[in-house]
C-alpha cells in the first residue's frame, strides 16, 4: 500500500475498525470521543465528505497517515502504512444511523463468558500463549457487530470496555482504556508496562516457564496500554510505583511510547526491550520469530541483561 492508496480509506471506516463509534453527526461531520486522549464530549471531528479529521481538544488534524501518526507515535511513513495495512483486513464501509444509536450500539447483545470456546483457546495456542494462564485474565464475548454474530477473546479494561480477538476479527468494545492488574496487599514497588494483551499473556507464559511456581509474578502490578495512544492514561497510575519496568514493542511507536513515560518517570524507569531484541514484541519473542535486524535500529538502552530471559 502507498500513500496515495492509504488516502482512499474512509477515515470513518478506519476508527470503526479499531473500535471507535461516533456519537453524532452534523451535516457531513461525524463526532467522537477523541481517540488521542480522555475526554467526556465528543471534539474529534471526522468531515465525510473531505475525508479529513480534526481534533478540536489538542488543534490539530488532517488525512488518515496525519491521524496514524497520532496513533501510533511515529512520522516514519514506512512504518505508518503498515500499521494501516495490517488494519485493513478489519476495515468494513459502515453507515451510522444516529437515530437508532442509543438502543442499537455498534456491539449488540453483548454477552460475557467464562473463556472456554476450542477455537478460542486454540487461537491463543497457535500464538503460544498457556490457555491455564490466560483462562482468568480474559473473557469469552459473543455479541452482534453490524448485523453478525460474534464471538471472540475479550480483555477488559478499566473503563468496562474490552479489547477484541479472535482469529479472524481485532477490534475493542468502547471505551477503549488501558488495563490495570492489581495484586492484592501493598507496598506497591514494581509495575510491567505492556503495549497490548498478547504481550502480556506471552509474558506470562515465558515466566511459568522458567518460574513454575509463579511466586514472582504475585509481586509485582501490571499494566497494558491497549495502545500507544493511552499512554497519558497510565500516568497517575504508575506514579504510585517505585520502579517502572517497560517491555514495549521493538519498532519507532514503542520508542516514542517509552521515552514519553521516561520523561515523566525518570529514575524510576527501566527499558527490558533488550531482553527480546530482535523481536517486534513479547509474543514474537515467545513464537520465535524474530524480525529483519537489518532494518531494525538497536535497542533503547544500553544496559545489558545479566541473565538470558526475561529476568525482571
Amino acid at each position: 500500500m502507498n500513500i496515495q492508496e492509504a488516502k482512499q480509506i474512509k477515515i470513518a471506516d478506519y476508527l470503526q475498525s479499531l473500535g471507535y463509534t461516533p456519537v453524532k453527526q452534523h451535516g457531513n461531520s461525524l463526532w467522537y470521543k477523541s481517540p488521542l486522549r480522555e475526554e467526556a464530549e465528543a471534539s474529534f471531528k471526522v468531515n465525510t465528505e473531505l475525508n479529513r479529521w480534526y481534533d478540536f481538544g489538542i488543534g490539530t488534524g488532517g488525512n488518515i497517515i496525519a491521524l496514524a501518526q497520532e496513533l501510533y507515535s511515529s512520522d516514519h511513513v514506512p512504518y505508518l502504512l503498515r500499521k494501516i495495512v495490517e488494519q485493513t483486513p478489519h476495515i468494513r464501509p459502515v453507515s451510522f444511523s444516529f437515530r437508532q444509536q442509543a438502543s442499537e450500539p455498534c456491539f449488540q447483545h453483548l454477552e460475557v463468558r467464562e473463556l472456554a470456546h476450542p477455537a478460542l483457546l486454540r487461537y491463543l495456542q497457535e500464538r503460544g500463549i498457556n490457555t491455564a494462564l490466560a483462562k482468568p485474565e480474559c473473557k469469552e464475548l459473543h455479541f452482534i457487530h453490524n448485523g453478525k454474530p460474534y464471538f471472540a477473546i475479550g480483555f477488559p479494561n478499566v473503563a468496562g470496555g474490552y479489547e477484541v480477538r479472535n482469529e479472524f476479527f481485532k477490534g475493542c468494545i468502547a471505551p477503549k482504556d488501558i488495563s490495570y492488574i492489581r495484586q492484592p496487599g501493598e507496598p506497591r514497588e514494581k509495575c510491567l508496562v505492556f503495549e497490548g494483551m498478547t504481550d502480556y499473556l506471552s509474558f506470562l507464559t515465558l515466566r511459568m516457564r522458567n518460574c513454575p511456581t509463579m511466586s514472582n509474578l504475585d509481586r509485582q502490578d501490571y499494566v497494558i496500554l491497549n495502545s500507544v495512544a493511552n499512554v497519558s492514561r497510565a500516568i497517575d497510575v504508575l506514579h504510585g510505583y517505585e520502579r517502572i519496568h517497560c517491555l514495549l514493542d521493538n519498532d519507532e511507536a514503542g520508542r516514542k511510547a517509552y521515552h514519553n513515560l521516561e520523561v515523566e518517570f525518570a529514575g524510576r524507569i527501566r527499558d527490558f526491550s533488550h531482553n527480546y531484541h530482535g523481536y517486534k514484541d513479547q509474543n514474537d519473542y515467545l513464537c520465535g520469530k524474530r524480525q529483519n535486524l537489518a532494518v531494525n535500529p538497536p535497542p533503547r538502552t544500553i544496559v545489558k541483561p545479566k541473565k538470558k530471559g526475561l529476568g525482571l
